[in-house]
């Protein structure tokens, strides 16, 4: 008990809250569940990494509380080593719940500084869901690709990539880019086959075509807080927003395999 009091202090005193899941390949945490969906399995991670971490909370005065929490079971957590990295890929996808471009560069500093490395090979974007019956645009896009650009810039993504974009939407981009799109990622839930347009654009473009099954909403506010208030019942779990949400992947480039797997969340907890 003393250690969930201490856990609502924190979070009560805390504005920002940092969740790194660890490596998900090595953790017998999920082995045993047969999980449907990456949403399904996104909660389960937030709830397994808060409950370890809650475990590993000292006692602290209230004066002495972070305005930041940052998560992480270290134990669980695999940085890589300058002398493995050229034999890795690092690929991350970005979920923003809001339409934050600061979230961008934000995110892939935290992957970078988690993960040991000053470069990304990829990185693609999932902008925020639309209000029912609105579709993508190139205005929506735009300010996105613009900070995806200078991460690319910057040399902390070696390639930026989109989700979910048709055809005429993905020329639209390209033609506008000064860092053209070199991935994008379409789901075969939505059509089980690659629409013949799209696959002649990419084609002739040099785009490389991915599948997913992420849903538009990899986790909505209700599953975020939904995760929270498990973990910590007396939590006002209202208070609290998710920003963003960052999967990386880490794949061993002359096996095929991957090496690692994990989740960074990103929650803000909203002035009153």
């Amino acid at each position: 008990m003393e250690v969930s009091s201490n856990l609502k202090l924190l979070l009560d005193h805390a504005t920002t809250l940092k969740l790194h899941t660890g490596n998900l390949v090595n953790r017998g945490r999920l082995k045993n569940k047969c999980l449907s969906s990456p949403s399904e399995e996104l909660q389960d991670c937030i709830k397994g990494t808060l409950s370890e971490w809650i475990a590993t909370v000292p006692k602290t005065h209230e004066t002495e509380l972070p305005s930041v929490l940052d998560c992480t079971i270290p134990q669980n957590t695999e940085s890589i080593t300058p002398e493995e990295r050229e034999e890795l890929r690092v690929s991350v996808k970005l979920f923003l719940a809001e339409s934050d471009c600061s979230s961008i560069r934000n995110a892939v500093d935290m992957a970078c500084l988690s993960l040991g490395v000053s470069q990304l090979d990829s990185v693609i974007i999932a902008p925020p869901p639309l209000p029912e019956g609105e579709t993508v645009t190139l205005d929506h896009l735009q300010p996105l690709w613009s900070e995806l650009e200078k991460i690319v810039q910057s040399q902390k993504a070696a390639s930026i990539g989109t989700s979910d974009l048709d055809k005429t939407q993905l020329e639209e981009l390209y033609n506008w880019a000064q860092v053209k799109p070199s991935s994008n990622q379409v789901n075969l839930a939505s059509c089980c086959v690659m629409p013949p347009d799209l696959t002649a654009f990419a084609k002739e473009f040099d785009i490389q075509l991915l599948t997913h099954n992420d849903s538009k909403e990899l986790l909505n506010s209700a599953g975020f807080q939904e995760a929270l208030q498990e973990s910590f019942t007396d939590l006002q779990v209202a208070d609290w927003r998710l920003e963003w949400v960052l999967r990386y992947s880490i794949i061993v480039k002359s096996r095929g395999i991957i090496k690692a797997k994990g989740y960074l969340v990103h929650s803000q907890k909203s002035p009153k």
